[in-house]
């Protein structure tokens, strides 16, 4: 489980130190998603987050930081790579 991580990742179009913080959970959490992995299991795994008991939650944090996630394997690593401008990462 990663912690601490917020219920919602950033929108930003720059890789922010949330993001560079939370690279393994984005790599573990597209990874989950190709192996066919169960959504409620990973985020309940990667997030601590009980599906049962909290399900709207349970899915919006899945969901964000899975788009997140691609975000990064398509677009973010570039950054990565390249150096940010952004002062703040």
């Amino acid at each position: 489980m990663v912690d601490p991580f917020e219920d919602e990742p950033p929108r930003s179009e720059e890789v922010t130190k949330y993001d560079r913080a939370h690279i393994k959970l984005y790599m573990r959490l597209l990874d989950a998603t190709d192996d066919g992995a169960d959504w409620q299991e990973a985020v309940e795994i990667l997030f601590g987050i009980d599906p049962r008991q909290e399900p709207e939650r349970a899915r919006a944090v899945h969901d964000r930081h899975l788009q997140r996630a691609r975000w990064m394997s398509h677009t973010g690593y570039r950054l990565l790579l390249h150096g940010s401008s952004n002062p703040l990462c």
